[in-house]
């Protein structure tokens, strides 16, 4: 994969940059892929739900609305994404078990980690333009992530 660092000296602003600085929390550090999404608060349910179909190579957005009260992605999850070809997850909220994440063959960027699980009814939206950190994520569009951040086709 080229650097998001080169990607943006060749395609500049067809291309936008996320200043949210997130932290690389997977065993994968750099990964791309077509983007799909979920709208959800402090509810996993269709994470869950999302990451155990096949994905195809694509990196599933979450907008949690920053909230940092409960995780919306653990070590079960995850390994349910990497078992059904998930590039990476992005996550504008936190996750848990970060050290068994670590160890995954997946991308996965989030605010931070926090032990508290989710509530796990199913409330939000799929697939459905989200955006957080003045970046539109439009399903369909292509994410690039590596150390230095997150690009996303516009």
């Amino acid at each position: 994969m080229t650097s998001t660092a080169d990607l943006y000296d060749e395609h500049g602003e067809a291309l936008a940059s996320l200043p949210l600085q997130l932290q690389n929390l997977g065993g994968r550090a750099a990964f791309e892929g077509p983007i799909r999404t979920i709208r959800c608060f402090e509810d996993n349910g269709l994470v869950k739900s999302t990451l155990a179909t096949p994905g195809d190579g694509a990196v599933l957005v979450v907008d949690g609305a920053g909230s940092l009260n409960s995780a919306l992605m653990g070590d079960m999850i995850a390994a349910s994404a990497v078992a059904n070809g998930w590039a990476g997850v992005v996550i504008n909220g936190p996750i848990r078990d970060r050290v068994a994440l670590s160890g995954l063959d997946l991308g996965v960027k989030a605010l931070g980690s926090n032990p508290r699980k989710s509530s796990k009814e199913g409330a939000g939206e799929v697939d459905v333009p989200v955006e957080f950190g003045g970046v539109t994520f439009t399903p369909g569009k292509r994410l690039y992530s590596d150390e230095d951040g997150i690009l996303v086709q516009r």
